[in-house]
């Protein structure tokens, strides 16, 4: 009786930070915990590049691609048109684009910098490398039961009816039709306009709702420029309101200010 009022109490006392925790977990990228998770990431040609953005991930995906049991899984997986069908499909997704792009973001290579100056980074990768335990499993692999699955499917019939049915799946009758898809190219496009597919850096900076307000200003001591009075923000160039500015007709009597109309400057307060 004792012992289950404890193991009351406990699931009482976990269930607030349980709750805490899948609440916050859809606003977290969840990193993948198994060789065969892994596996499912790697192959996904809109999330595949995720471990080389930050070190933090390529820590994990290190060790999972270092077991034995992420290439029987391979293996295994190769096998199945299925899989290669929605490799295929996902290469046709907008999300490859923002996959690519997030390279553009300065946060990356931040990361990367502060982790090779981190002696952390490299004695977790060197504990996975060197892991007793890891060994065995690599020495025991030809014993392991995956291992025997994986050499009995290459005489299973089964397997030669799916690659023989393969053209009527209907994964490959979506990638077939793809290319007449106007909707793919739309999204295309609207991915490679979207700031966020470039991260976090960029945001402010090309997003219109901001008034593209570059992270630049213009020193406080300089006299006034055609580019802004002292401390405003430099013209960015990606504002295509701005861009047209410069090619405006000035009305009748008016000077002609380029680029921009020149700022009024308030006159310096008496001492």
């Amino acid at each position: 009786m004792k012992l289950k009022s404890l193991v009351a109490a406990l699931l009482v006392c976990a269930a607030p930070a349980a709750f805490a925790q899948d609440a916050a977990a859809p606003a977290v990228k969840q990193v993948p915990q198994t060789p065969e998770a892994w596996l499912a990431r790697m192959t996904d040609m809109t999330q595949n590049l995720s471990a080389y953005k930050d070190p933090k991930v390529f820590v994990p995906f290190m060790n999972a691609v270092t077991e034995p049991s992420f290439y029987t899984a391979m293996g295994n997986n190769m096998m199945d048109p299925g899989n290669w069908l929605n490799m295929a499909n996902s290469m046709t997704q907008p999300g490859v684009y923002s996959n690519l792009a997030a390279f553009a973001d300065p946060n990356v290579y931040t990361k990367w910098l502060a982790a090779t100056l981190d002696p952390n980074f490299y004695t977790a990768l060197l504990t996975q490398l060197s892991d007793p335990g890891k060994l065995m499993r690599w020495a025991m692999s030809p014993l392991d039961p995956k291992v025997m699955s994986m050499l009995l499917n290459t005489v299973n019939p089964n397997l030669y009816v799916k690659w023989m049915m393969s053209p009527l799946d209907p994964r490959a009758l979506q990638l077939m039709t793809a290319p007449v898809n106007p909707n793919l190219y739309m999204g295309w496009l609207g991915t490679s306009m979207n700031p966020g597919s470039y991260g976090e850096t960029w945001k402010g900076f090309l997003n219109p709702a901001t008034g593209y307000a570059a992270p630049v200003a213009v020193p406080t001591a300089a006299a006034a420029t055609p580019w802004g009075a002292p401390g405003a923000p430099v013209v960015n160039p990606f504002d295509l309101n701005a861009l047209t500015q410069m090619f405006q007709v000035p009305a009748a009597g008016q000077p002609f200010a380029f680029p921009f109309p020149m700022p009024t400057v308030p006159a310096p307060a008496a001492q």
